[in-house]
């Protein structure tokens, strides 16, 4: 795949040298608010290095497609693209530090029509509905929401699941 260029951002197939910005995104992530609507990432250097460098081995096709999202020299983000049975899932995050600056819509847009020239047809996302970022993302992308989930990713002290209500989102390209 080619650089995809927008106004402001390069977007590239994820390498196996992006883990220390990859890193940093997740560290950043783990410490805000939202993580509680996600699985954990493991941030030990081992971990991120072997899991970034099964990402870059695996964007070889259209099954598994890791991009980074780049300002000037900098990884901001990422998105991800995972064949499900009828279609694509989607997955993104970027540092805090670039947050509520336009450029998750930016690049997904760019992103969305690269996904259309490969032949894709249909994305889904999943977002806890309390991350109204990212809620207002996926809408302002195009995607609906089709059904909602309960789910749950941690448990309190007690060890009883810590339950919040997810929305699968669905985009027809």
């Amino acid at each position: 795949m080619n650089l995809i260029k927008t106004e402001r951002l390069t977007i590239r197939p994820i390498v196996a040298d992006d883990w220390k910005n990859i890193k940093e995104i997740w560290v950043d992530f783990n410490a805000s608010s939202l993580s509680k609507y996600d699985m954990p990432h493991n941030t030990d250097d081992e971990n991120v290095r072997t899991r970034i460098s099964r990402w870059a081995e695996a964007n070889k096709g259209t099954d598994h497609m890791f991009f980074a999202i780049c300002l000037e020299d900098t990884v901001i983000g990422y998105s991800a693209f995972n064949i499900r049975e009828s279609g694509h899932e989607i997955g993104y995050c970027f540092h805090s530090a670039y947050h509520g600056k336009g450029y998750a819509k930016e690049s997904h847009l760019a992103l969305l029509d690269h996904m259309r020239t490969l032949g894709i047809k249909r994305l889904t996302a999943g977002t806890a509905l309390n991350n109204t970022p990212s809620v207002a993302l996926l809408k302002a992308l195009g995607f609906v929401l089709i059904e909602t989930e309960k789910v749950s990713f941690y448990q309190d002290a007690d060890g009883n699941d810590i339950v919040f209500v997810g929305g699968v989102f669905e985009l027809m390209l």
